[in-house]
C-alpha cells in the first residue's frame, strides 16, 4: 500500500489517504477520496509514497480513484447548486431577521447533504431555518457554527506578508497565540499590525517563538551567613599587633608628645581645642588572669 496527501475542497484540509500500489497520481491532480463525510473531491498535494505495513492502521481513509469525466460534470453541478443554496439561505435569514452571518455552503460529492457554515456572536436557534431550507432544497440540511479563524480559512485571502493565508493553504490546526509571543520577539504591540484577517493575533507569531530566549532571571545564589564578630575582631587585633611591632618606640613617644599640648608647650593650644587624631592600639583581652588578680 501507498500513502498520499490530498487537500479537500471545503474546508481546505490536507489529510493522508491510503491507495493501491498500482495507482499513479501526480501533484495538483484532482481525485476522489473516501473521508468521514463520504466521497469528496480533492487535489493531490504529495504523490503516493510507500507505506510500511505496520503503519497502515494509522490511515483509515482511502483514495478511491482519479477524477474522470463524470466527476468533472458532477463538480460543475455541485458548484451551481451551492450558489443556489446560498441565495436561498440568505433570503431566509433576512426574512427571519436572524443575528447570524452566512460564510459558505458545501454540498457533499454524492449530493445527499448540504452544509451551511455561519458565524454568530451568540447562540442562535435555527430550527425554523432548517425546516425552511429542507422544504426548499429537498435534501438533508446541516448548519455549523464556526469561529472567526475558521471563517478566514474558508474564505481565504492574502496576509500582510503578501502570501496566501497559512490557514487556507497548509495549516491544519490553530494553536493559542498571546501577546507574550510578540513581546519576546520584540515586535510592535499595535493590534492592527500583529492581527490577521480574522481579527485575531497572527498565527505566524508562534513559528519562531521557541527560538527566542525566555528571558528568565537567573536563580539567585543562596546568601552565606556572615562569620561571628569575635573571629573578625581577633583577625583585626592580630593585624594591629603586627603593625605595632614594626612601629619604633621612639616614634611612638614623639607622637604622644606632639599630640599632648601640655608637653609640647604650645601656648596657642588649650584643653578646649580639638586634638589631632591619635592612633590607638587595640589589645586582645586576656582570658587567663594571674593568681594574684581578682575581678572587681
Amino acid at each position: 500500500m501507498q500513502v498520499v496527501k490530498v487537500r479537500l475542497r471545503k474546508p481546505r484540509r490536507v489529510l493522508s489517504f491510503l491507495c493501491g500500489d498500482a495507482l499513479t497520481l501526480n501533484r495538483d491532480e484532482p481525485c476522489i477520496v473516501q473521508s468521514d463525510h463520504g466521497p469528496e473531491w480533492g487535489l493531490c498535494i504529495l504523490p503516493p509514497e510507500p507505506c510500511p505495513q505496520d503503519m497502515e492502521t494509522h490511515y483509515p481513509m482511502r483514495l478511491l480513484r482519479k477524477a474522470n469525466a463524470n466527476d468533472f460534470k458532477t463538480f460543475d453541478v455541485m458548484a451551481h447548486q451551492e450558489c443556489k443554496a446560498r441565495g436561498v439561505c440568505l433570503e431566509k435569514i433576512r426574512q427571519r431577521n436572524m443575528p447570524m452571518k452566512l460564510v459558505d455552503v458545501e454540498y457533499t460529492f454524492d449530493q445527499r447533504k448540504v452544509i451551511f457554515y455561519f458565524t454568530a456572536d451568540e447562540r442562535v436557534d435555527f430550527r425554523e431555518l432548517v425546516r425552511d431550507l429542507a422544504h426548499e432544497l429537498r435534501t438533508r440540511i446541516e448548519l455549523r457554527h464556526i469561529q472567526v479563524r475558521d471563517e478566514a480559512r474558508l474564505v481565504g485571502g492574502l496576509g500582510s506578508c503578501g502570501r496566501q493565508l497559512c490557514c487556507a493553504t497548509w495549516l491544519n490546526e490553530f494553536k493559542p497565540i498571546s501577546m507574550r509571543m510578540a513581546k519576546r520577539q520584540n515586535l510592535s504591540l499595535n493590534p492592527t499590525k500583529i492581527s490577521g484577517q480574522c481579527g485575531r493575533l497572527l498565527c505566524c507569531l508562534n513559528y519562531e517563538f521557541e527560538q527566542y530566549p525566555h528571558g528568565k532571571k537567573k536563580s539567585q545564589q543562596p546568601r552565606t551567613e556572615p562569620e561571628p564578630e569575635d573571629d573578625e575582631a581577633d583577625i583585626e587585633e592580630d593585624a594591629l599587633d603586627d603593625e605595632d611591632d614594626d612601629f619604633p618606640e621612639e616614634a611612638d613617644e614623639q607622637l604622644q608628645q606632639d599630640s599632648d599640648p601640655a608637653r609640647s608647650g604650645d601656648p596657642g593650644r588649650d584643653s578646649g581645642e580639638r586634638r589631632s587624631p591619635r592612633r590607638r592600639r587595640r589589645r586582645r583581652p586576656r582570658s587567663n588572669q594571674g593568681p594574684g588578680r581578682q575581678n572587681t
